[in-house]
């Protein structure tokens, strides 16, 4: 039987069995499977993140929209359908009633995932990039960073997508009052490379000093989430010269074809593919994997501080 919650209610019985028990779970997004990656590559990626989240002792609870459904923790088969399902919806907070009412399918962008994972009670969620502020005169934000200031989770990513401008992204999240951890790094990463030379709110080097940080965090009253920023491998990063040109013209395109709104992203993301020769396809599978794993691990650290102070 699907595992899924029709909200109000909380979630399936699998996950509120680990959170019951004060077992590690971690919510994996699923926007980058319907509309992140090309096909077959999707699906591995998916199956492969849930792999690497239990090889890490947690429970991986993938969440999307199936026939109008709020869907925490997939089946293998449910996987597969999404990774192949066309016409689908990407979906962020405002679209969940329309896909609820009109029983369609659909992936859950950073702020789509972190709603429903909150509502089943999930408190480390890991993604590849979260959404931020696109060229600044476009006056395009993502609801991601809305959802970050007032979603009280624990979000492990790789920065925010090197598409995006960074400096304004990381502005407002100063602004919203979002803490910006640099995971074994002073710098925020840029996505597909290590370094961007913008520094972040603080350093941890460990999932225990995250984990004390977030509580300390949430226990003097702050609401926001805690954004753990994780550099992709040196072996898998991109050199930011030849980032910065593909961006530079996949945006130019994106202007000139009239692309922007939802379909912005996916559009920038799959010419940054074309344009680095698959380069950056391949350091965002890496980066998703490396998220994945550090994000078990925090859970893990996080249930049993939890299970202590219960």
């Amino acid at each position: 039987m699907t595992d899924s919650l029709s909200l109000p209610h909380h979630g399936s019985s699998t996950i509120n069995q680990a959170l019951r028990s004060s077992l590690p779970v971690v919510a994996l997004e699923s926007a980058v499977i319907t509309h992140g990656l090309p096909r077959p590559k999707n699906l591995m990626l998916a199956r492969d993140m849930e792999r690497v989240v239990r090889e890490n002792d947690a429970t991986p609870a993938t969440i999307a929209v199936l026939d109008g459904v709020i869907c925490v923790g997939l089946t293998d088969m449910e996987l597969e359908r999404l990774a192949n399902e066309d016409n689908v919806r990407k979906i962020s907070r405002r679209d969940f009633a329309t896909a609820i009412v009109k029983k369609e399918c659909g992936g859950t962008t950073v702020a789509g995932t972190m709603f429903a994972a909150q509502r089943a009670g999930i408190k480390v969620f890991a993604t590849g990039g979260i959404g931020g502020v696109h060229e600044v005169e476009t006056m395009d934000i993502s609801t991601d960073l809305q959802a970050l200031s007032n979603t009280p989770m624990i979000v492990v990513c790789a920065g925010a997508k090197a598409i995006l401008d960074l400096p304004a992204t990381l502005e407002y999240l100063e602004t919203m009052a979002v803490p910006v951890i640099g995971y074994g790094t002073d710098e925020f990463p840029a996505f597909y490379s290590r370094q961007s030379g913008l520094p972040v709110s603080a350093r941890l080097d460990s999932p225990q000093e995250i984990v004390e940080f977030v509580k300390a965090h949430w226990e003097i009253g702050m609401k926001s989430a805690v954004l753990v920023c994780q550099p992709v491998s040196p072996e898998e990063e991109l050199p930011r010269e030849k980032v910065d040109g593909a961006i530079q013209q996949a945006r130019r395109e994106a202007h000139e074809q009239g692309i922007h709104g939802q379909v912005l992203t996916p559009f920038l993301l799959a010419r940054m593919a074309e344009l680095t020769d698959g380069a950056s396809l391949k350091a965002n599978l890496a980066l998703l994997l490396n998220n994945a794993r550090l994000a078990a691990q925090i859970a893990k650290e996080f249930s049993k501080r939890w299970e202590k102070t219960a």
